[in-house]
């Protein structure tokens, strides 16, 4: 796949029925869990025009702006008397439910189920607001049996989900080799074996599957199984950058409370800041918070790689996030989508000037 051009594919989209319902996040399940960590508050702070803001995210490494702002008190000092009330999930679509039940105000989530919630919801229930993080998704394969990305013909790759964040991208890598996959079987010239992230080191470990495209720290805990990284997906988009996690908002949350909004975008920044001032403390911090959630923490040997791969930033890389639903539209899983105002990022921009920081941009997929 070339780097230079993630749309060509665009230019061959089949007009299939939508199935909004199979672009799913990667994560681990489906429940959420209140088991996150509540920060404490100032008795004398001041609160917002809500006493509190229902947050969510995953217990994943490429969460770690919200897993580290909440650990280190980042998003709490900046909404002051207004609580947070935090809570975890393991896949997109419970994510989404939350929101639209008004369980959540606001979440870290993945690309493919931010897009999923809009079109679903006929653009009425959501507007991504920042980015989050980019990368941290990787190609690993068994090196006895695969040493070259051509080997992966006739070979048995497990990717999260059907129609997720990175079963399209995989999809679409094969496409741009020219090789055939049927996407809803799987079938074809590479297996593409849908395993949840849990289970693939195992099926690694007992050769079910020969590699995995997947994000981390999965992929990290493959490597420490004996797998070698094949392809960084970051190698194939331009810039080295890609959305792998960004922030919503309910539409009417944003209407009624755009100051805690807006501090919670200032807490985000500021900690994006303080993770890529101080790598190492952030990542231990997450690594900490991940053990308080999962009761167990990350080793180095899978910690450190994984870290390394995801870069934190604001920029919510909206001209990739358009890509991935071209991605999925070429590989049948989607309906073209209306994307148009799908972001509303006047409120990071403002955070962002306010911080001496340039604007980013919404590819043309904004309110206005």
């Amino acid at each position: 796949m070339s780097a230079a051009r993630p749309l060509t594919v665009l230019r061959t989209v089949a007009a299939l029925a939508a199935l909004p319902l199979l672009l799913t996040a990667c994560g681990y399940g489906s429940d959420a869990e209140d088991d996150a960590p509540q920060a404490e508050v100032a008795a004398d702070a001041k609160t917002l025009s809500a006493s509190e803001v229902k947050i969510g995210y995953f217990p994943n490494l490429t969460h770690a702006t919200a897993l580290v702002g909440v650990q280190e008190g980042l998003l709490q000092k900046e909404l002051g008397g207004t609580t947070i009330k935090a809570s975890t999930f393991n896949a997109g679509p419970s994510e989404i439910e939350a929101l639209n039940a008004g369980s959540i105000d606001i979440g870290w989530i993945g690309p493919s189920p931010s897009i999923n919630g809009y079109t679903k919801s006929g653009g009425k229930n959501l507007r991504i607001i920042s980015g989050s993080a980019s990368g941290g998704v990787k190609l690993v394969v068994n090196p006895a049996t695969i040493k070259t990305l051509d080997d992966l013909k006739g070979k048995k790759i497990a990717t999260p989900q059907l129609g997720n964040t990175q079963d399209v991208a995989f999809l679409h890598w094969i496409a741009e080799r020219g090789w055939k996959v049927d996407a809803q079987s799987g079938k074809g010239d590479v297996s593409v074996v849908r395993t949840e992230n849990k289970i693939t080191p195992d099926a690694y470990r007992s050769g079910s599957v020969d590699g995995a495209w997947v994000p981390e720290p999965t992929a990290s805990k493959l490597v420490a199984d004996g797998a070698k990284v094949l392809l960084d997906e970051s190698d194939i988009w331009p810039d080295r950058k890609f959305v792998i996690t960004n922030i919503i908002v309910s539409q009417t949350f944003l209407e009624e409370h755009p100051d805690v909004v807006e501090a919670v975008l200032r807490g985000s920044v500021k900690t994006n800041a303080w993770i890529n001032a101080h790598p190492d403390e952030a990542k231990a911090s997450a690594n900490k918070a991940l053990e308080k959630l999962s009761g167990k923490a990350l080793p180095d040997e899978v910690l450190d790689p994984a870290w390394e791969s995801i870069t934190f930033l604001d920029d919510p890389l909206a001209s990739t996030l358009d890509a991935q639903a071209a991605h999925a539209v070429s590989a049948g899983l989607l309906e073209k989508p209306d994307l148009k105002g799908i972001y509303d990022l006047e409120p990071l921009n403002k955070v962002l000037k306010a911080e001496g920081e340039p604007a980013v941009h919404d590819a043309g997929l904004g309110v206005s």
